[in-house]
């Protein structure tokens, strides 16, 4: 490729190599020609396809160990610190702050309140800024935050804590998730964002362990037990925040960890897998616009509404739900563990076989009916092990579809910009529920074993979560038929290959991930 015509009348007219070729190590032009007609330079050119093979296998696994377990850290702090207040609520939270049932619960919604709206702007933010600033930056605000939370001495103070920490939050999860599918193939990216994913299931778990052995703290420093819960834990996140600035890496193009070869190579696989991460868009509006217009953006909404209320009324209220069984405060941080561990392991399993399969909607659909199994046991049980059982099927049916419903909106949108915004809308619109999933489980209804609580989980996981998946799985796979029909062909009659690339997943080349 270096020795083409075009390359070398570049190289003649004493044009220089724009930064992206600087960083590929190519002649001025190669890029730029390469993303307009065909692949990057081939760095492994005359390799045999096993050589080829080894030295992918190779590459992928050392993004995997720079990326994937600093990440999923930073998530478990994430959702450590927005759901530690269900388990500072059982140590006495309420009593010291004299907080009625709705002041609690205005407390946890506010949290969503800010954390949705601020969701959709994040991954442009995370763009603009690069990931190893924006996201230890952010980081650190809410670690002061939560640290803070522990010295509050009223219901102002409490709430205006939340607001912030959703505020600072905001740019996390939707940015992890779209900072992810710019590194790795549409069928990689699914397993690592479930593996990521899963570390809010061990959050539940180790946020119980952790919040029964910091509750016997109560009374050192003359502080409660459930301050020295959102004081160590927000210290943790702070200095881990700080770490972040060195363990947190930029794009593929601009990452520091990556010699020249490897950062091509990177690139290159995106590009063949056809991504536009594989591109160096600037923002427009129109990448907006796209978003808001593709009626998948809104279907993707709906599916991880039902998954995220379901996932939040369940995170913040499972200790609750199992002292209400009639458990002691610590028995009940105790039991609500394997519950999580469980759920872990599923979200796993369902990310490396939607992967293999490419059947993101048959899981989700699947996975669902065993939620909705789950939460049905809770609503007509009456025994304590009965319900403690419907806690295990509840969190096998929500937690493996938060990660596959973000991987299958990943999958099904092309443009770096456009995947961005679609990414922050879904997980804002899904993180909006909070609102709801926060004044579901009333003190007003132990008595009646939370059944409207119960009862409005059940709803959004069929209706929404379940129909939502029926319907996009069906919708796509018609359109696939379509493009392979060729139907769609007329979408790029006399276009060039430029402008049919910008198409994205408008393309009709380009195929739905069911």
């Amino acid at each position: 490729m270096k020795t083409t015509t075009q390359h070398i009348s570049d190289s003649d007219s004493g044009r220089l190599p724009s930064d992206d070729e600087k960083r590929l190590g190519v002649e001025p032009g190669a890029f730029e020609t390469a993303h307009k007609h065909q692949l990057p330079p081939d760095p492994d050119a005359g390799l045999s396809d096993e050589e080829k093979a080894k030295i992918d296998r190779k590459l992928l696994w050392r993004l995997d160990i720079k990326l994937i377990p600093w990440l999923c850290l930073l998530y478990l702090l994430s959702f450590l610190d927005r759901t530690n207040i269900g388990n500072a609520k059982i140590e006495g939270l309420t009593t010291t702050l004299h907080l009625t049932p709705g002041q609690y619960n205005a407390c946890l919604s506010i949290f969503f309140v800010s954390y949705s709206c601020f969701e959709p702007i994040t991954n442009i933010m995370l763009k603009r800024f690069r990931p190893r600033i924006f996201i230890p930056t952010i980081m650190v605000v809410w670690g002061v935050v939560m640290t803070l939370m522990g010295v509050t001495k009223n219901f102002s103070g409490l709430a205006a804590a939340r607001w912030f920490l959703g505020l600072a939050e905001a740019g996390l999860f939707p940015g992890i998730n779209y900072y992810l599918s710019c590194w790795y193939k549409r069928s990689e990216f699914g397993i690592r964002a479930a593996i990521f994913f899963s570390a809010a299931a061990v959050s539940g778990s180790f946020g119980g362990l952790l919040a029964a052995a910091i509750a016997q703290m109560d009374g050192v420093g003359g502080a409660h037990g459930w301050q020295w819960i959102f004081i160590l834990e927000g210290i943790a996140t702070t200095l881990i925040g700080v770490a972040s600035f060195w363990m947190v890496f930029d794009f593929p193009d601009e990452a520091t960890f990556l010699s020249n070869i490897d950062r091509e190579r990177v690139i290159r696989r995106l590009k063949a897998d056809q991504q536009s991460s594989a591109e160096h868009e600037e923002f427009k509006m129109s990448y907006f616009w796209a978003s808001v217009k593709d009626w998948k953006t809104w279907n993707s909404a709906i599916i991880y509404m039902g998954a995220d209320g379901a996932l939040y009324a369940f995170s913040l209220f499972l200790p609750s739900i199992i002292n209400e069984l009639g458990y002691t405060s610590t028995k009940a941080q105790l039991l609500s563990v394997p519950p999580y561990a469980v759920a872990c392991v599923l979200t796993i399993v369902i990310g490396y076989v939607a992967d293999r399969t490419h059947q993101r909607g048959l899981c989700n659909i699947g996975v669902s009916l065993i939620g909705a199994v789950g939460f049905s046991m809770l609503l007509s049980a009456s025994s304590p092990g009965v319900s403690y059982a419907g806690t295990f099927l509840g969190a096998m049916g929500i937690y493996p579809c938060i990660a596959n419903t973000i991987s299958w909106a990943s999958n099904n949108t092309e443009g770096v910009y456009k995947r961005g915004v679609t990414l922050g809308f879904v997980i804002g619109w899904g993180n909006l529920n909070g609102v709801v999933s926060s004044n579901i489980y009333r003190d007003s209804d132990k008595k009646t074993h939370y059944k409207i609580g119960h009862g409005v989980v059940l709803a959004y996981l069929f209706l929404f979560l379940f129909g939502g998946s029926v319907v996009q799985y069906l919708l796509l796979r018609k359109e696939n038929a379509k493009r392979r029909s060729g139907a769609r062909d007329g979408w790029i009659e006399g276009k060039s290959n430029e402008e049919i690339e910008l198409l994205g997943d408008r393309r009709p080349d380009f195929l739905y991930t069911l």
